[in-house]
């Protein structure tokens, strides 16, 4: 790894080197270069796609050590979960109700999504919030982009801009649960008008809401920048360290009502321990008034193991020879086992634009990525070794994926009244795998992904958009080891209207989301907690959402946004009492048919904020055969976030106090659980507990955060 750091550094430092030997072009910027990163896959308020936006300025209001999700969760139809029940470690979105691996993420239009499980672990990157400048989340397929197709939403995060001026800021939080956030940042500003080196180190540490749920996390963020008017180059490093105490089985019925906050696992070196550094740089060209391009080249090594407590193992799952004691047969153990996950994932991205004074902009772009994994297992420790030795691996497994993608994209202002949208994508995908099925598997594919709209601007307030998008996308690892999966097909119709006044603006729009063997999760869970998904031939989406900002005078504003949707399996089949039955129309799991959120702000002061945020979400099936054991209740939680800043005229510029208390009114309430459909009780792997069908992730009562961070 000292190499490829190596590498980079002196990539970069060649490269700012050489572009200081080039003579300025007397062609001045039209647009920040920060934004030509992502300008390739993002939108903007005139493009038929629905989409949301949020600020650094949003992301910093409530920046106490939570994670990105958890920032999200009042963007319009968004769920969030977190396995420790506050918001720190382990965290999930679902977007439309897809869940985390059906939604596409980018960080600086370089995939984040894991290639092999298709997930996101944001627990990798803690405190990555601190160094995003902004993120936009496209619902339903969205434009092209790079990565795994987006069945659900795409999330794009661009990282800091080129600061102009020198400055650092200490922060620090503390709340609830022994959780605190440390984070020193700085910027050297641009340095004789061209260079800037800026950085972040933070730390998170939190017991947790569940029981030995705790988090140690570790992070940082370094990057060194070349800017003139034309040109802009970054190479960046980040990355995280993270050691969770495993909460991955929620608990019981039983004990949601009497011990909420239970974990089954008492092993006490239970945990998830996993290392993950990012090297991307960029290299950002304006050539004249109309063509500018973006490449980036980038590597993550990611490594790291979780370390279980086994009962009763039987030998040959091992590879152990069975041993004799005094006369007795000994084939099971108690043992220590690490399952291992070592990977390397690197590649390129590319896109050329083309903008002829916003009347036709054209962009064609692409990435070429590779993932090359190691899965294996070792013991670390067992009550009857047999012949083995300590490290000895019982099972070494790979998975090899090429991904290549490109794309075309169009924008063309037809006349005042009408703008046409255009996207063409042609992706293919190779994956090789062992160790999860009885066969190999040496799969390709190639996918079509054409989306076209319009939009129809009325007069200066109100806009109309239309649009079709078609996404395609292949199973995923776990979606191997539980069956012979197929790849999924969507086509996604929206329908839009934009209203924009002086004191508010409204959005809202329409969707229907048809699948073609979608897979969907069946509620169920693998041995480490992930959730399984199975592919359920018709499917569709059929919904409508609504936010707005509403300016009520200079010091109240609220920002609602609401969901409804019908979310439905066409004729669902399966396996039910020894027979395969049909139970018609169900409802897709882990769906809630109506979701709320809102913002009411109170600005007493210029340098004060108060802001009520409540979150509404409906019942929800965690399977999808609807039964009553099922259901996910409703719930309505409330929290109350305070700012506020005082500017020091000597030394710090600016001291922010912060305040945030989560759940004020002290619901009990869940918002993840898993369910097995056939099965009547199972056992958490490694202990003697016997869970029934049916488990819940509580999420936390009453809590808070408080935090001050000082700007110099």
């Amino acid at each position: 790894m000292k190499k490829v750091s190596f590498i980079f550094l002196l990539l970069a430092a060649f490269t700012i080197n050489a572009q200081e030997k080039v003579k300025k072009d007397s062609i001045k910027a039209d647009n920040v270069l920060d934004e030509v990163i992502i300008k390739a896959i993002r939108v903007n308020s005139e493009s038929p796609v629905t989409h949301s936006n949020l600020s650094k300025e949003d992301i910093a209001k409530r920046n106490l050590g939570q994670d990105i999700p958890v920032l999200m969760n009042f963007m319009p139809n968004v769920v969030t979960t977190s396995d420790a029940g506050a918001g720190v470690g382990y965290t999930g979105i679902r977007v439309r109700g897809s869940d985390a691996t059906r939604v596409n993420i980018t960080i600086n239009g370089i995939p984040y999504n894991d290639a092999e499980s298709m997930g996101t672990y944001w627990v990798d990157l803690p405190d990555f919030s601190s160094s995003v400048e902004d993120l936009q989340l496209q619902r339903g397929v969205g434009t092209s982009t790079n990565g795994a197709g987006a069945f659900g939403a795409s999330i794009n995060l661009l990282t800091d801009a080129v600061a102009e001026k020198p400055s650092a800021v200490i922060s620090n939080s503390f709340g609830s649960f022994n959780t605190h956030k440390h984070t020193l940042k700085f910027t050297t500003g641009k340095l004789n008008d061209h260079i800037e080196v800026a950085g972040r180190a933070s730390v998170i540490k939190s017991d947790g809401y569940v029981d030995r749920a705790s988090s140690d996390l570790k992070s940082y963020f370094l990057q060194a920048s070349y800017v003139d008017n034309n040109t802009l180059i970054k190479a960046i490093v980040f990355g995280g360290f993270e050691e969770t105490y495993q909460s991955w089985f929620g608990v019981t019925a039983e004990d949601l009502e009497n011990d909420r906050t239970k974990n089954y696992y008492t092993y006490d070196n239970q945990v998830d321990h996993y290392n993950q550094d990012h090297y991307q740089l960029h290299w950002n060209q304006k050539y004249n008034n109309f063509w500018s391009s973006n490449i980036a080249i980038h590597y993550t090594w990611g490594r790291g193991y979780y370390e279980q407590f086994k009962e009763d193992e039987d030998f040959d799952d091992y590879g152990f020879d069975e041993i004799n004691i005094g006369g007795e047969i000994i084939n099971t153990t108690d043992l220590i086992r690490r399952k291992w996950l070592d990977n390397d994932f690197y590649g390129t991205t590319f896109s050329l634009l083309y903008s002829n004074n916003k009347d036709f902009n054209f962009t064609f772009g692409g990435a070429w990525n590779k993932y090359e994994g190691d899965h294996f297992g070792e013991v670390i420790w067992a009550r009857y070794a047999s012949n083995s030795e300590i490290r000895d691996r019982y099972y070494d497994n790979y998975g090899d994926k090429t991904d290549f993608n490109v794309f075309t994209k169009a924008n063309y202002r037809l006349n005042d009244k009408f703008n046409l949208y255009g996207d063409l994508q042609i992706r293919t995908v190779n994956y090789k795998a062992n160790g999860v099925a009885a066969n190999d598997v040496n799969d390709s594919f190639t996918f079509f992904n054409p989306k076209a709209g319009v939009t129809y601007r009325a007069n200066e307030n109100n806009s109309f958009y239309t649009s079709y998008a078609r996404a395609n996308r292949e199973p995923n690892r776990t979606d191997y080891e539980n069956g012979n999966p197929k790849p999924e097909t969507l086509n996604d119709f929206e329908l839009g209207w934009r209203l924009k006044k002086d004191k508010f603006n409204i959005n809202s729009n329409i969707y229907y989301m048809r699948y073609k063997d979608q897979l969907v999760l069946t509620g169920e869970l693998d041995g480490v907690g992930a959730p399984l998904r199975s592919n359920v031939g018709d499917s569709y989406r059929l919904g409508i959402e609504i936010d707005a900002n509403f300016q009520l005078g200079k010091k109240f504003s609220i920002q609602p946004n609401l969901a409804f949707s019908t979310n439905k399996n066409i004729d669902y089949i399966t396996p039910w009492d020894g027979e395969v039955v049909n139970l018609g129309n169900t409802n897709i799991s882990f769906s809630p048919n109506f979701i709320a959120g809102n913002m009411f702000n109170y600005m007493p002061a210029d340098k004060w904020q108060i802001t009520l945020l409540s979150k509404f979400v409906g019942e929800q099936y965690m399977g999808n055969v609807d039964t009553q054991s099922s259901k996910l209740d409703s719930y309505f939680v409330n929290d109350i976030n305070i700012n506020y800043e005082i500017n020091p005229k000597k030394i710090v510029k600016s001291i922010v106090f912060s305040g945030l208390v989560n759940n004020i009114f002290n619901v009990k309430y869940v918002s993840n659980g898993y369910y097995y459909t056939y099965d009547d009780t199972w056992s958490v792997p490694g202990e003697t507990t016997t869970l029934d069908g049916t488990g819940y992730y509580p999420q936390a009562t009453t809590n808070f955060l408080l935090g001050i961070t000082l700007g110099f």
